[in-house]
């Protein structure tokens, strides 16, 4: 199907703070019924669990860009919420490092 008749002709989403890595649990709220196909995979996707945009457009065999617009409908709707992705770990102090890594050494 192309592109342009799941997004309803349109090319961009309503909301910018989607990114690939941004994870999707489908919401608890309105029932998917009177979505369409694509929409109502989308939500089934993301019930058991989160998964990110990249990971639905890979099970949708959806390009990221039309993934997206489905997204910020369903985000608009109610009938997913994002969470926020893991943020990176901070780094470790070179100290404790620099021990672990004579510790080991000192052991073979």
């Amino acid at each position: 199907m192309r592109p342009y008749v799941v997004t309803e002709g349109r090319a961009h989403p309503s909301r910018s703070t989607l990114d690939l890595v941004t994870l999707l649990i489908s919401a608890d709220g309105p029932s998917p019924s009177g979505l369409g196909p694509e929409k109502r995979r989308l939500t089934e996707l993301c019930r058991p669990g989160a998964l990110s945009v990249a990971e639905v457009a890979g099970h949708l065999s959806l390009p990221v860009s039309v993934t997206k617009v489905l997204v910020a409908d369903l985000l608009d709707s109610g009938h997913i919420v994002t969470l926020a992705p893991v943020p990176a770990a901070v780094p470790s102090d070179a100290r404790i490092l620099q021990e672990v890594l004579d510790g080991l050494r000192a052991r073979l």
